[in-house]
């Protein structure tokens, strides 16, 4: 075989850093993006934010000026001049006849205690940034441990049915299991003194915590409540001995089965939905999430107009006094390390740019398409794929998609991630297309209107749909109904 040299031309998709990192930047979400621009500002010295109201000289350095707004708000007469505080007193300098009710800040000014720290009552003070860390559920439960006076034996033995508590408050292992693991250290241990410990420290709070399951959960709380009712009787022999029965919403069988009548089942199982199946949630940290949306839609001169979150990043720019210290001509390490950094600073503007234009082109596209949903609700949706946005705005749908993740939109309807307004559909028999995300709100209005006592089943909502001219089969409902969290018609029966 013969080697030989072949010049050949072609054509190659390459990604270029710059491209890289905007699209890197565009499915980033808003916290995400704020970390991003964070690191690059702690990166990069060619960067910096850019509030409102500065002034940047020729040199590029910020100007400080006085806040007029601050001062006109707040003025002061010529004629009180401050008093300077008294910093030379001493244990004479303090009054010997005072009045019975009078206290120190009558007479001294206290200190401020902090740095500027904004009072609990005050616009600023920021309560969840203020709480402490937030105790978990066995923190919770080692902490009665504590203060219950028990043997060594006992003790260990309850620190052992608390360390297999569940986030739920339901043990997580049988108590065989453990009565196993603690027979091997100490042979001499007996199931009824394990049992005797584990009734014991289910007196804990919250009431119902380490039971085992549900039906020795809910009994346990029955059995703290006072009262010895008759409706109490009732819901301990309902959770004893018939809690399939209720599960399955069984009514007429209970009411045989107890020999009573429906006011007096309904009090009982009105005594069951006060209980609380999983205790152990009530405590530990509940942080809240919030969503900070990316684009806001408002309604001006009946036109829906789309503006872009100024709050989400700060503005960003470049400083010009380092960036006059670049030379053309100079290949030193100090010189090409600025000329790096401020290259790198010029693609992440325009990356970020570039990223704010797509998501509030993307959005405008969206608006013009729903607006039957920002006027009625979702009922009104219209059917809308990544490929019809794509068209639109001469973008790849791999690019919508990446756009549309993770960014939110305040309309007046709410607020509703980007990838919400995109559904499939199904046909009308009017030749028509119905959007899917309208056929669930149909399905959620349909079950919240409907008897109580004969809830609607899946093939009658396929007929209630029929008859609005929608073609839906009951598999079809019954898949929209699971996503809406509705449980089946024989667990929404209940009794009235």
């Amino acid at each position: 075989m013969k080697q030989s040299l072949q010049l050949k031309l072609g054509q190659q998709l390459t990604m270029t850093p710059q491209l890289q990192q905007a699209i890197r930047l565009l499915q980033l979400s808003t916290l995400d993006l704020q970390a991003e621009i964070q690191e690059a500002l702690d990166s990069n010295p060619m960067l910096e934010t850019s509030e409102e109201g500065e002034n940047t000289g020729t040199s590029g350095e910020q100007s400080e000026t006085p806040n007029s707004q601050s001062q006109e708000a707040s003025p002061t007469n010529s004629d009180d001049k401050p008093e300077k505080p008294d910093t030379d007193w001493n244990e004479d300098n303090i009054p010997t006849d005072l009045a019975v009710d009078t206290s120190w800040d009558d007479i001294y000014e206290t200190a401020p205690s902090g740095s500027g720290l904004a009072k609990p009552d005050s616009d600023d003070y920021d309560f969840e940034s203020r709480r402490g860390t937030a105790e978990t559920l066995q923190d919770h439960l080692h902490w009665q441990l504590n203060l219950t006076p028990m043997s060594d034996l006992d003790r260990e033995i309850a620190e052992t049915i608390i360390d297999a508590v569940e986030p739920n408050g339901l043990l997580g292992q049988k108590l065989d299991d453990m009565f196993s693991g603690l027979q091997a250290h100490h042979e001499e241990l007996e199931m009824d003194e394990m049992l005797a410990v584990l009734h014991r420290v289910q007196q804990f709070d919250p009431p119902g915590v380490l039971s085992q399951d549900i039906r020795e959960c809910l009994l346990t709380q029955l059995r703290q409540l006072q009262s010895d009712t008759l409706d109490i009787t009732h819901a301990k022999a309902l959770v004893n001995d018939y809690l399939d029965l209720l599960g399955g919403r069984d009514f007429k069988q209970l009411m045989r089965k107890l020999r009573i009548k429906e006011p007096e089942l309904q009090a009982a199982i009105r005594v069951i939905q006060s209980l609380n199946p999983r205790p152990g949630e009530s405590i530990g940290s509940d942080e809240t999430e919030y969503v900070v949306p990316d684009v806001f839609v408002s309604k001006v001169n009946n036109r829906w107009m789309v503006q872009l979150n100024p709050d989400i990043a700060p503005k960003l720019r470049i400083n010009t006094s380092y960036a006059s210290l670049v030379k053309r001509a100079d290949s030193s390490s100090d010189n090409t390390f600025l000329r790096d950094n401020l290259q790198e600073a010029r693609w992440f503007l325009k990356s970020l740019q570039s990223r704010n234009e797509t998501l509030l082109k993307v959005s405008t596209c969206i608006v013009e398409k729903q607006q039957g949903f920002l006027d009625y609700g979702p009922e009104a949706m219209k059917p809308m794929v990544l490929h019809n946005v794509a068209e639109i705005v001469e973008m790849h749908e791999s690019t919508i998609s990446r756009v549309t993740t993770q960014k939110y939109m305040h309309t007046p309807q709410g607020i509703f991630e980007l990838k919400y307004f995109f559904s499939s559909h199904v046909a009308t028999d009017s030749g028509g297309e119905c959007s899917s995300t309208a056929i669930r709100a149909i399905i959620k209005k349909l079950v919240a209107a409907e008897n109580p006592r004969k809830p609607l089943s899946d093939s009658k909502i396929t007929g209630l749909l029929a008859e609005q001219g929608i073609k839906v089969a009951r598999r079809t409902i019954a898949k929209y109904r699971e996503s809406l969290h509705i449980p089946p018609s024989n667990e929404r029966k209940r009794l009235v």
